[in-house]
């Protein structure tokens, strides 16, 4: 609901369709937001159990799954996901084939996978939320230990969105300056251990927020509706989202991860080809084969 409400209030459609098991909880949803119209602009909401009232979606967001539990791992959620994606992806494609899929759901490179994989579609059309929002809030946490604006760090986390990710060091700018340049320049002191420490406070800010509130909402919610922007209005920027990975920096398996993408009105339109030094490569080649030590386990 939080991907729902964000999207409405940043005018990204004319009509927005929710589907759901609980059809008396839908129902309420549903109404809580079509009371809200006089506040809103103008969009058309529907909701449904079946799911033909999702028919010819442009882009359809899978955010259903249980609930991250606390202290769980995302990898662990994948053995209760993956049997309810296969209720869901087929009846999805049934009715919106020509559709982007947007996975949302964790643990998310994995499913992102078993989304493609029981789809059919071609590997553009299908795009996990990735570690956009882990960049989000790497950019977030660099920004205050440089004491900058946000919008002035260019950084990424790549790989799996969880444990085994991966922060492009030496690729961060500030201001268009390299960060390593920028603190040397400001003359501010740093460790490598600080440096890391930010990473790690990346990786367990999800777990924090689902030990203190349970779990997570508006933050995923505006990452969606940003990747949906992207899409729907063909504005061809660059996101860190999981794609199919195969044949970028030496990994030679089918797996999703997070890769910097060009995305627009066609899906991933290319995964953007960083410079990763050769620890980075190392290290993205291990987040891969975290991934698929776990898919060799699905019955896909």
């Amino acid at each position: 609901m939080a991907v729902a409400q964000t999207i409405l209030t940043q005018e990204l459609t004319s009509e927005l369709a929710l589907v759901d098991v609980d059809a008396e909880k839908l129902r309420g949803e549903m109404l809580d937001l079509q009371h809200a119209a006089a506040f809103l602009p103008r969009t058309k909401i529907v909701a449904g159990s079946d799911y033909t009232v999702s028919a010819s979606s442009d882009v359809c967001i899978i955010t259903a799954g249980a609930r991250q539990r606390e202290g769980e791992s995302r990898l662990s959620l994948v053995e209760r996901n993956v049997q309810l994606f296969k209720s869901i992806v087929p009846q999805v494609v049934k009715h919106s084939p020509e559709a982007i899929l947007l996975v949302v759901s964790n643990p998310v490179d994995i499913l992102t996978y078993v989304a493609w994989k029981l789809s059919g579609f071609p590997s553009n059309r299908v795009i996990g939320s990735g570690t956009n929002l882990d960049s989000s809030r790497f950019c977030f946490m660099i920004a205050e230990h440089l004491d900058v604006n946000a919008q002035d760090v260019e950084a990424y986390i790549v790989g799996e969105h969880g444990d085994s990710s991966v922060a492009l060091w030496s690729s961060i700018s500030v201001g268009g300056m390299p960060v390593l340049g920028f603190l040397n320049k400001q003359e501010i002191p740093y460790e490598k251990h600080h440096l890391e420490a930010i990473h790690r406070a990346v990786v367990d800010s999800a777990y924090e927020v689902i030990e203190l509130k349970g779990y997570t909402c508006w933050a995923i919610g505006y990452s969606a509706a940003n990747l949906v922007k992207s899409l729907l209005r063909n504005q061809r920027r660059i996101h860190p989202v999981s794609v199919l990975a195969k044949g970028f920096h030496g990994i030679e398996d089918e797996v999703f991860l997070s890769l910097p993408s060009l995305i627009g009105r066609r899906g991933v339109l290319s995964a953007v080809n960083f410079h990763l030094t050769e620890e980075e490569t190392q290290q993205l080649r291990l987040s891969a084969q975290a991934i698929l030590d776990v898919q060799k386990q699905l019955s896909i």
